[in-house]
């Protein structure tokens, strides 16, 4: 039986480049890898032109066209990735059966883990949006219309790939003003999926929080789904374990809310009330105005029990 050779690093920067492969405990973000296919033009060229200039500078571009097939053979896909270190990729192509076709998925363990077909119905560039764009390197926000996209597994994956694709470094604050893009992403009644971008505008509205506008800024999309290739759910759950060391342990009695709040439940024994002192204790004195206050409710009951003794008697 004989055993694979594994060769070790001659070089340090040979070494560097195999440990930063290596799982780490707190991922970077993903790098995107575009690839053209046998032929790639027209709306196809310009959206993948326009998704490098979003998720700008965390792509790889190849520029020579590529005789592959992805879903019916994805091993020369599987070995480019694994090559330029991308976990994510883009295949763009044309033919007559089907036209303006884009292929969006993303690697796990140097396999495709999910992969979607969409075709471009209609497709409108950034630079047909004459006005002014927002600055490079911006986080979007993604915003997810309508309820379908809860209703099929295939649109949970690609939800699920849209968030993975424009994520970026992970901050702990932010300030208002740093929030300039917006992505949104509708699902139709015929299943197709309608992509606009947006540039929030802070305008004043006479109070401390602004009134917020939004402006189309391009790229503006229709797409159509045509095939899908996603994992199996025992995959799918292996590529999202997280390591131990980043879980988080759950502590007994204590509670994070919605807004991460958080909040703990004390538990306290039964409480002996009649071995408590009362009869010193200067907190539970009266004052001298309630002292008053009793006496004269004591001369009032004297009263009325008086004059009712004397008319009983009479």
């Amino acid at each position: 039986m004989s055993l694979l050779r594994i060769r070790k690093p001659k070089t340090r920067k040979g070494k560097k480049v195999l440990l930063a492969r290596e799982p780490q405990l707190i991922e970077s973000a993903r790098t995107m890898l575009f690839v053209d296919g046998r032929k790639c033009g027209g709306n196809v060229k310009l959206c993948m032109k326009d998704l490098q200039q979003l998720k700008k500078p965390l792509v790889k571009v190849l520029n020579r066209k590529n005789d592959i097939t992805p879903f019916d053979d994805p091993s020369s896909l599987e070995f480019l990735t694994m090559k330029n270190d991308a976990a994510l990729f883009t295949f763009g192509s044309t033919s007559k059966k089907r036209p303006d076709n884009i292929i969006i998925g993303r690697i796990f363990e140097n396999e495709v883990l999910d992969m979607f077909e969409l075709g471009i119905k209609r497709y409108q560039s950034i630079s047909e949006f004459k006005n002014e764009k927002i600055g490079a390197c911006v986080k979007p926000c993604l915003v997810f219309n309508g309820p379908k996209w809860a209703q099929t597994e295939e649109l949970r994956r690609l939800r699920n790939y849209f968030i993975d694709m424009f994520q970026r470094e992970k901050v702990e604050s932010i300030r208002l003003q740093g929030i300039e893009h917006v992505l949104s992403f509708t699902v139709t009644e015929d299943m197709s999926i309608l992509m606009r971008s947006y540039k929030i505008l802070l305008k004043k509205s006479g109070q401390k929080t602004p009134r917020i506008e939004l402006e189309e800024i391009g790229p503006s999309a229709d797409f159509s789904i045509r095939r899908t290739k996603i994992a199996s759910d025992d995959l799918y759950k292996l590529a999202r374990k997280q390591p131990k060391q980043l879980r988080v342990t759950k502590k007994k009695n204590i509670s994070t809310d919605a807004l991460g709040n958080t909040k703990g439940r004390v538990h306290l024994g039964k409480q002996q009330t009649g071995s408590i002192q009362t009869r010193r204790v200067k907190a539970l004195k009266k004052s001298p105005e309630e002292k008053r206050a009793d006496r004269q409710k004591k001369k009032v009951a004297l009263k009325a029990a008086a004059v009712e003794a004397l008319s009983t008697a009479d």
